[in-house]
């Protein structure tokens, strides 16, 4: 990565690799908080030049940390540490000056600021608008404060502080120490830095930063002590496990309804309807209770009316929420947004599967009046798409692709022509299934027995209609998805992938899928590429076209396991293990380029977010697929079913929540190399393991 990114809660930091935010940067580094950038310029001077970089580290994913030089050659040098991180509201930054010359030396240390006070989407140049003004900037003792008045009549303001007497403000936003030191002598000064707006403050008092690092610290120690713990022989695996887990809780916020992932970083600090739901899907086997934030922060902003500005339903669960000037100013549709196809079958799915683990009723009865609304929108949705779920754009400043892969080139026939609207997906048809699949014993169990009989013949009725409109027998595999004409389109891609997940396709076809998708054109030795290289429209730098993405792989993924198919979900998880060992901190990206393993390293998409939260929880749906783990609640079984990977002997996983307690096993490779034993090291769940 090109940039330094660090979060907590509602803000986060993205810098250059020297810590400093440039004067009309380019990149849109900055200090964020509700789409919004407080902070447009943070940069240090020695003397009034900027200081080399030594270093620059962001390997606990929320502290991020730069070693700077100012060198006079063959005499001496300043040393410089930056050091931030982000607590209760408020940026933390301590920068260190240490004297390296064989004598006294005196220098300027200055740090300039700005503040303006732009809308995320302006920064990218994603949008234009009517914006405010500035109010300017309030200079008093060790502080100052920027002051901006928006369009919204929202005053939103930047309050900087430092810990350190000397300190010279002057005009423009520049604070400057002027320092003597003594050999090897130190001098620090710690800043904090605080944004605020009508629904923005810090919580909490200032602490000094020694003491807001540790209770940072603390509070990741709490996260993973209350999540499932491994060890494992492949440190590979252990440390994709560790840095997943890690940046799932640095993408964890609370916007008032419990804690839920924001999608990723740097560009989407905010919840989204579909990659929430997935990371929650996927985060299941570490603590199911994470999908409960998510799923009442959706549930809360659930469609109420007709609003094509918005590309809102009755029922519709959304796809993103912006919380900038624009939006609230009405000139921009994310307030939320609800431009996608997907996120109200999964918000369903994921009601389900949170059931299965936990044999939590309470919840589901909860949401009861969520799950009709959604159901009803799927059901209008498929009346006006003959049969099938089927989106089209409404808004103006819309997706007019809403699907997963929402580019506008994702959906292309084999001709290479674009897909009419309404488009009807080959997975979401598999979510639809399998919601109104998982739903209906629910509604048994709440005492509405016609409801259920009523989703389970409608799931039954689905997979008939979909084996007849999307088997491409020449293809063995599902088409990506039926036009505006109900005919195929039959780019072979890895969409029909996630119908393995499901339960939908015929057993035969199931295995054919399968199988398809792990042929050379589709599998390139890292993950299973988006789009064949066979169809017209690959391109192995494409967003959607033609790359890997880790989380399209773990969606396929949790399919292979539940149909057993050991030997596909191994070439997975392998794949993409080796591929991790080549990222920065082995974090598994967005995406990466579709190109040949045989090169020798996986390719980098140029503009991917790192970290991103459904990447981020792949390695946790590969400690599924392995242990071959899928509880479920109605039973009160777990079904247990192992394998390992190659160069993978052992596997332990401890705390595992299911039902009422926890479960604990160890995975050992038995002699012979291909069979494995399991010990049951705990078992409090109150369901019976089934191996």
């Amino acid at each position: 990565m090109d940039y330094r990114v660090i979060k907590e809660g509602e803000l986060f930091m993205l810098s250059e690799l020297n810590g400093d935010i440039g004067r009309d940067n380019e990149q849109g580094h900055g200090l964020y908080a509700q789409d919004t950038r407080f902070l447009s310029r943070f940069e240090l001077e020695v003397d009034g030049a900027k200081p080399m970089l030594l270093s620059s580290a962001g390997d606990k994913s929320y502290v991020a940390s730069f070693r700077l030089i100012k060198e006079v050659k063959d005499e001496g040098a300043i040393e410089v540490t930056r050091d931030r991180f982000i607590y209760n509201g408020r940026l933390y930054e301590r920068i260190a000056f240490t004297n390296y010359f064989p004598r006294e030396i005196a220098f300027d240390a200055s740090v300039s600021f700005d503040a303006d006070f732009q809308d995320m989407f302006l920064v990218r140049k994603y949008r234009t608008g009517d914006v405010g003004k500035m109010e300017g900037v309030v200079v008093q003792d060790q502080e100052m404060t920027f002051r901006y008045l928006g369009a919204d009549q929202v005053i939103r303001q930047t309050r900087i502080s430092w810990d350190a007497e000397s300190g010279q403000v002057y005009t423009g936003g520049t604070v400057t120490f002027p320092l003597s030191l003594k050999i090897q002598e130190t001098w620090s000064v710690t800043f904090q830095i605080v944004p605020m707006a009508d629904k923005l403050l810090p919580t909490g008092k200032p602490l000094r930063f020694d003491e807001g690092l540790q209770r940072l610290e603390q509070s990741y120690e709490a996260w993973y002590a209350d999540n499932t713990r491994i060890a494992s022989d492949s440190p590979v695996f252990n440390e994709l496990y560790r840095r997943g887990v890690q940046d799932l809780r640095m993408l964890t916020t609370d916007i008032g309804y419990g804690d839920t992932t924001v999608a990723g970083l740097p560009w989407f600090a905010v919840p989204f309807g579909r990659d929430s739901l997935i990371t929650s899907l996927f985060m299941l086997p570490i603590n199911p209770r994470h999908a409960v934030g998510t799923l009442r922060t959706l549930a809360a902003y659930q469609g109420e009316k007709v609003d094509p500005w918005r590309d809102e339903q009755p029922g519709k669960i959304m796809h993103e929420i912006r919380f900038g000037e624009l939006v609230t100013t009405q000139q921009s549709p994310f307030s939320p947004y609800y431009g996608t196809i997907d996120s109200t079958p999964l918000f369903l799915v994921l009601i389900g599967e949170y059931y299965r683990w936990t044999g939590d009723l309470s919840l589901v009865q909860e949401l009861r009046p969520n799950i009709m609304r959604a159901l009803d929108y799927i059901d209008a949705s498929m009346r006006s798409g003959s049969g099938f779920m089927a989106y089209k754009q409404e808004a103006d400043k819309g997706f007019p692709n809403q699907g997963w892969k929402d580019s506008a080139n994702s959906i292309m026939h084999e001709n290479g022509a674009y897909a009419d609207s309404p488009i009807a997906l080959a997975e979401v048809q598999g979510y639809v299934y399998q919601a109104k699949h998982s739903l209906a014993p629910l509604f048994e169990l709440m005492g509405e027995p016609e409801t259920a009989r009523r989703l389970a013949a409608e799931a039954e009725e689905l997979q008939a209609r979909f084996e007849s409109a999307y088997w491409m027998e020449d293809e063995q595999c599902y088409a990506i998805a039926l036009d505006k004409d109900l005919r195929q389109v039959r780019s072979v891609s890895s969409n029909p992938g996630h119908l393995l997940m499901s339960g939908m396709p015929e057993a035969s076809r199931a295995k054919a899928q399968a199988v398809r998708m792990m042929k050379p054109d589709m599998f390139n030795g890292y993950g299973i590429r988006t789009m064949s290289t066979q169809s017209t429209g690959y391109y192995p730098m494409s967003y959607h076209n033609g790359s890997v993405w880790p989380h399209d792989n773990a969606m396929i993924l949790l399919g292979l396991g539940k149909l057993g198919l050991k030997q596909e979900a191994e070439q997975v998880i392998s794949g993409l293990l080796d591929a991790s060992v080549h990222f920065e901190y082995q974090r598994l990206p967005e995406l990466f380029c579709g190109h040949d393993a045989g090169l020798g390293h996986p390719v980098p998409y140029p503009t991917t977010c790192s970290p991103q939260a459904w990447a981020a929880g792949t390695s946790i749906v590969f400690l599924q697929a392995m242990l071959g783990l899928y509880p479920d609640a109605l039973r009160r079984e777990i079904a247990l079913s192992p394998f390992l990977v190659q160069g993978m002997n052992q596997l332990e996983a401890t705390h595992i929540a299911i039902g009422g307690g926890h479960l604990s096993v160890r995975v050992t490779r038995n002699a012979d190399g291909s069979t494995f034993s399991v010990e049951i090291l705990e078992n409090t769940t109150g369901y019976t393991v089934v191996e």
